[in-house]
């Protein structure tokens, strides 16, 4: 998978095959930002890659704001669409996860709280379009 790169999805299949492809190129200490209005399948994907890594029990972290999950790879799986501050963030420790090199970290919502991350990170886009397709940009920033 060569960055930035930009698809369109027919389907679930689709969404899960890219997924697949996408997490070929991750590795522990890489940090995941997911873009897209609720209901674009932003958790979906996450656990798209997250079976790659023979972890099934992936669920919204929306209430929790955080789970993490364990398989062949650690997994922390953020949502940021409850955070109002920064302060926030911080209080639960986020600079930790972003530098435990044991795991991947995927962040729902990012766009909300964008000043938080890291210099280098994968950016994944998700637009809901017509008839049930959405198109998938990722872009690496570094």
């Amino acid at each position: 998978m060569l960055f930035p790169y930009k698809i369109i999805l027919n389907s679930e299949i689709d969404t899960l095959k890219t997924a697949e492809e996408f997490s070929k190129v991750l590795k522990n200490g890489d940090i995941v930002a997911l873009n897209g209005n609720l209901g674009t399948g932003k958790t979906f994907f996450v656990k798209g890659v997250a079976k790659q890594f023979n972890i099934t029990n992936v669920n919204s972290p929306t209430f929790a704001i955080v789970y993490e999950y364990k398989g062949d790879r650690k997994i922390y799986h953020f949502d940021f669409y409850r955070i109002k501050k920064i302060e926030e963030l911080y209080d639960i420790g986020i600079e930790e996860y972003f530098n435990d090199d044991e795991a991947i970290v995927f962040i729902e919502w990012a766009e909300l709280m964008i000043e938080i991350l890291p210099k280098k990170y994968y950016l994944i886009k998700i637009n809901l379009l017509e008839n049930n397709k959405r198109e998938i940009e990722i872009t690496k920033h570094e």
